[in-house]
């Protein structure tokens, strides 16, 4: 186990942290142009295996899923392996197993190649999570850079699908966007094997293993952040999964709005997250926090209780500010430990995450089953969103973190 000095990271230079991060930025990309193309190619793999909503749904669990169990499970291997290793060797695993998209033509096949790229994922964003903790200097520019990283993130969720579409209307199987991203992947692995990371001072403490993530899960300021995320993300999902249903019936003189609803949602997302990088450098965390979750609330009980003519404006609206939300509060709960423990930290909020990504939705749908239409759906997304506000609120009032913040940034 190691961590990371000011002092030694400046001995590792300027330019090496440029790459780091660079480096990190990319990665986020690069993995977003699959992820967050699922909702495009989920309508293919229906015609052409002639399968289900709910059996093609399993395009986005499996990957969830996975992602989510690498994370608590893997997340220590940042920390006992080091980030470098750790990153090459989930890097390695995503780039082999996107290659396989081409060899093969079953629905089974591509399950098992997006578990294992979850899994691949949950490796290296875990290391590349701790990898930002050693390159940063203070939380406050720990959390800027995290919402940097995020922005990226959200530029990659932009070019997978208009990447997919794009094949699409060539002719061209979608598959070759895991080909795409396989070279890409190929190419930071690359960067990652040359690339100079900072020097790390051995500390002799406690084994960092499955168990040592098991014990965290009973820190309350692991935990607290992680509910925090687990409300946020199944607020977040319930737009990219569920609002061109609840918007499909519209035709009213915005009807341009209802077509271009994910697009607006995306751009205003990923364009909030640069802007959450000069804003929170301005103002208090927990008071940007706590203002943002507000108006996601507003918006969604604004398209609560106005219909699909106000839910059509309101929802790509909630973009906006959700985009600082995940980025900050990921930040904040892995900076609550030592950076020695910024790979566990990080898989268990990677886990809770990625848990709500796949539950959220799927209970959002059961409601909306249950009582025959989407706008119930969106009433239990509405209760999250205020679940979220009420602890933000409390988190700006009380402050609970902000003692532990500080004694890690002296650390």
């Amino acid at each position: 186990m190691s961590t990371v000095s000011n002092s030694q990271l400046q001995a590792g230079g300027r330019g090496g942290s440029t790459m780091i991060r660079w480096l990190t930025y990319l990665m986020f990309m690069m993995f977003a142009m699959t992820t967050d193309s699922v909702g495009v190619i989920i309508p293919e793999v229906i015609r052409e295996f002639r399968l289900s909503m709910t059996a093609a749904s399993a395009f986005h669990y499996a990957t969830m899923g996975a992602i989510a169990l690498a994370g608590i499970g893997l997340g220590f291997l940042a920390d006992r392996l080091g980030r470098k290793r750790t990153i090459i060797l989930g890097l390695s695993l995503f780039a082999l197993n996107s290659f396989l998209f081409i060899a093969g033509n079953s629905f089974v096949f591509f399950l098992c190649l997006l578990s294992v790229s979850g899994a691949a994922i949950g490796i290296f964003k875990t290391g590349a999570l701790a990898l930002i903790g050693d390159i940063t200097t203070s939380t406050r520019e720990h959390t800027s850079t995290m919402n940097t990283v995020e922005g990226f993130f959200g530029v990659g969720a932009m070019i997978g699908p208009a990447l997919v579409a794009l094949l699409l209307t060539q002719g061209v199987s979608w598959k070759w966007l895991y080909l795409i991203a396989g070279l890409l992947c190929t190419l930071l692995i690359i960067v990652a094997l040359f690339v100079k990371y900072p020097e790390a001072s051995h500390q002799e403490s406690t084994p960092v293993d499955l168990r040592s993530t098991g014990r965290m899960l009973g820190d309350p300021y692991a935990m607290g952040f992680s509910l925090a995320l687990f409300l946020y993300v199944a607020v977040e999902c319930s737009i990219y999964v569920w609002m061109p249903t609840l918007l499909a019936g519209y035709t009213g003189p915005a009807a341009w709005a209802a077509t271009y609803s994910i697009t607006i949602f995306f751009l205003l997302r990923a364009g909030g997250r640069f802007l959450g990088s000069w804003l929170l450098g301005h103002f208090s965390w927990g008071a940007v926090m706590a203002v943002l979750s507000g108006a996601i609330l507003v918006c969604f009980l604004g398209s609560i209780l106005g219909g699909v003519q106000l839910a059509v404006f309101l929802l790509p609206l909630s973009g906006l500010f959700m985009s600082m939300i995940y980025p900050t509060l990921n930040s904040k709960g892995i900076s609550c430990f030592p950076k020695h423990l910024h790979g566990s930290v990080s898989g268990i909020i990677l886990f809770f995450s990625c848990l709500a990504a796949a539950v959220g939705p799927l209970l959002m749908g059961a409601v909306s089953d249950a009582f025959g239409s989407a706008r119930h759906g969106f009433i239990l997304a509405t209760l999250f969103a205020g679940l979220l506000w009420l602890g933000l609120l409390a988190n700006h009032l009380l402050k609970p973190a902000d003692a532990r913040l500080r004694a890690m940034e002296a650390h």
